[in-house]
């Protein structure tokens, strides 16, 4: 196509919006309500998925290492033990803790009177171990029991496959819910563009009978849809930065040191601007074209 001709689109398409502007009015009004839709539970969900990630990452498996009353030979011992773990498939990282840093943790979390203990600990060293994929926890949990020198493993059996189980399904649930959205929009954005579309089919009839090709009739109607588009994201950008950013303002200094963290602002905000601007294109070209489609068989 040469530039003259697709400057001369262009500019066609700007004044059709123009000459039909209560259509023009209805069309950006259902992209800026379905967007403003899609922009907010993007972020909801996004968040969900972030707070799913970390209760999912904090999952470790606690190993209790057998009392040897040889300092030498327990050395060898945990070290053969550290070795084994370590060397097993699926594990990411392993930390050691003392029975004296055990006690030490055990103070800051449940008070003072535990310095009772400082005399005689009777806590035991332990490993921390933490699986690539948090979904096999279980299994190397209980690959690491039937080491030589285990006196026992703790990962929250049972909980930990229920919260897994809840946090699937939520993303299940966010997943069909978005994808449901996205359908909605599609469908009431298309028919609001098909209604504008059919109030001009005499235009189109017209241009095809004086011999313009179907691409030439075409292009200007798919420059409106992009243009549409367009303007129907802007408000759905403004809306939702402006909204994530005074919630996040005011509730994630609350937040701060909580296992519960909402994501940052940047790159956040760009993200979901970002799906807006292609959603609100796409869904104004894709619309255009369906709708232009059946008046181009003249």
């Amino acid at each position: 196509m040469k530039g003259r001709t697709l400057r001369r689109h262009i500019r066609e398409s700007i004044k059709s919006l123009g000459r039909n502007r209560w259509m023009t009015f209805a069309s950006i009004s259902a992209v800026t309500v379905t967007l403003v839709l899609v922009g907010i539970f993007t972020v909801i969900m996004m968040n969900l998925n972030n707070i799913a990630n970390t209760l999912e990452n904090d999952v470790e498996i606690k190993v209790l290492i057998d009392i040897i009353e040889d300092d030498e030979e327990g050395k060898a011992a945990e070290d053969e033990l550290i070795d084994q773990v370590t060397k097993l498939s699926g594990v990411a990282e392993v930390e050691y803790s003392s029975k004296d840093q055990e006690l030490e943790l055990l103070i800051q979390s449940h008070g003072e009177e535990f310095k009772l203990y400082e005399q005689s600990n009777p806590l035991r060293n332990v490993l921390y171990v933490k699986a690539e994929d948090p979904l096999e926890t279980a299994n190397i949990a209980k690959k690491i029991e039937k080491f030589d020198n285990v006196h026992s493993v703790v990962y929250g059996e049972g909980k930990v496959e229920k919260l897994f189980s809840v946090l699937e399904t939520s993303r299940n649930i966010g997943l069909v819910l978005i994808l449901g959205l996205l359908f909605t929009v599609i469908f009431l954005i298309s028919n609001t563009i098909r209604i504008t579309i059919i109030a001009r089919k005499d235009e189109i009839e017209i241009m095809k009978l004086v011999g313009a090709t179907n691409s030439f009739v075409r292009i200007p109607f798919l420059l409106e849809g992009m243009w549409l588009g367009l303007c129907g994201a802007i408000i759905p950008m403004a809306l939702v930065s402006f909204v994530y950013y005074n919630i996040y303002d005011a509730y994630a200094p609350k937040l701060e040191g909580q296992l519960i963290q909402m994501l940052e602002v940047t790159p956040l905000i760009w993200q979901v601007n970002g799906l807006i601007v292609v959603l609100g294109i796409f869904i104004g070209v894709w619309g255009s074209f369906m709708s232009v489609r059946k008046f181009l068989k003249v």
